[in-house]
């Protein structure tokens, strides 16, 4: 009898940390991974804002909450071992007036039932003690949060795996999959695989993916672009951490703050404008596929119905360095449109229910030796490592 055969399709840092996780559970098991791009990280992982969540915003006991807790201890020890870039610079989410404080209070409950380390309250002068040139009427600091590579990460998790007898098959798209007798064969251009368990871990495919191997149609995918702006290096030193606003719970976004980045730079972003494709990182790339995919979907209609005036904001401020800096001004006085330039964009793959509603939790289903990570949004990255010991622990499960 051979060796036992996992197979992870997804080269990104959730299927990496999965394959990683593999090797360290079953260390007699060949681990295959498949990427379709020429290189890893080339989506979600790489176009991030690279933040190490400390776990503020999530309902408690959701699995989010939970796995984020773990998931960032573990990081942050993988992080020391590999001597990988990290800095735990801290953040500040502000209040700018008195009617978001009940959003405040309750964002304050959370974070507190999470256990967020050293978290504190602070008011008015007690935020410029932090950071001199924010403003608010009250903050949550949370001198945990901090901030990473994660293309970094996901190299690092790579080479962990070929290093133990895994491989890496870049540039090869799955194009089927099929139960076969005694195990799954999993189909590319240039080959057929036979695998005894398979995690499918494809993030902006990770509906189609699934439909491949027989899953549900829903949740669906809908792609969301996050552009950032870069603060001119002049200006980039007012902000010595995050600066956060506290988030509208309507949505599973955080809404444009600064952020530093370990390199030093600092950006303002991101915001959330529908991408005209799977892979729309710029208003050129237009896919007539995912568009028609869109319009035939009645839960994106029932989104668009109901989240219609959020979208043309959201529009004005791609189309408009001013609009896009008028709200963040709001939080750096100091650091105005004259002060920034076109960042990076990356896409976000947000899961969409058939009633319209924006999918915010991990959803991982598994059946008959395929587990599927339906949507894995923010804190993926964070939260990584322990959602590969979730997915191993299925995977075992089922042997």
């Amino acid at each position: 009898m051979g060796r036992e055969r996992v197979g992870v399709i997804g080269g990104g840092i959730v299927g990496l940390a999965v394959a990683r996780e593999v090797t360290r559970r079953l260390p007699a098991a060949e681990v295959v991974v498949f990427e379709k791009e020429a290189r890893l990280a080339a989506h979600q992982s790489g176009h991030n804002s690279g933040v190490v969540h400390a776990g503020i915003y999530y309902p408690p006991g959701s699995v989010k909450a939970q796995l984020c807790t773990r998931g960032r201890g573990l990081l942050e020890d993988y992080l020391a071992e590999h001597a990988l870039p990290y800095a735990q610079c801290g953040k500040l989410v502000v209040a700018l007036t008195a009617a978001e404080l009940p959003r405040f209070e309750e964002l304050a409950r959370r974070a507190t039932a999470n256990g967020v380390p050293g978290l504190r309250r602070v008011e008015g002068a007690g935020i410029t003690d932090i950071e001199p040139y924010a403003a608010g009427l009250a903050a949550l600091h949370s001198p945990a949060t901090g901030i990473t590579d994660y293309a970094a990460v996901a190299e690092s998790l790579a080479a962990q795996v070929i290093s133990t007898g895994g491989s890496i098959r870049l540039g090869s798209p799955v194009v089927a999959i099929r139960r076969v007798v005694g195990g799954i064969e999993v189909a590319t251009p240039h080959a057929r695989s036979r695998l005894d368990r398979l995690v499918l871990c494809a993030g902006l495919h990770a509906d189609r993916v699934a439909r491949l191997a027989g899953g549900s149609p829903e949740p669906r995918i809908v792609p969301f672009r996050g552009e950032y702006l870069r603060v001119h290096p002049d200006k980039q030193d007012l902000v010595r951490s995050m600066v956060y606003p506290v988030p509208d719970p309507r949505y599973p976004f955080l809404g444009v703050h600064f952020t530093r980045r370990v390199d030093g730079s600092l950006d303002v972003g991101p915001n959330a404008v529908l991408a005209l494709a799977r892979e729309g990182y710029g208003w050129g790339a237009v896919s007539l596929r995912d568009l028609g995919a869109y319009a035939a979907f009645p839960g994106f209609r029932r989104m668009a119905r109901r989240h219609w005036r959020t979208a043309v904001g959201e529009l004005w401020g791609s189309a408009s360095r001013a609009a896009y800096m008028e709200k963040a001004s709001r939080y750096v006085p100091a650091i105005t449109a004259a002060d920034v330039a076109r960042g990076v964009a990356g896409v976000r793959a947000q899961a969409l229910d058939r009633d319209g509603s924006l999918v915010d939790d991990f959803r991982i289903e598994s059946q008959d030796g395929i587990t599927a990570v339906r949507n894995a949004p923010s804190p993926a990255a964070t939260s990584s490592l322990a959602i590969a010991e979730v997915i191993v622990d299925r995977v075992l499960a089922e042997r």
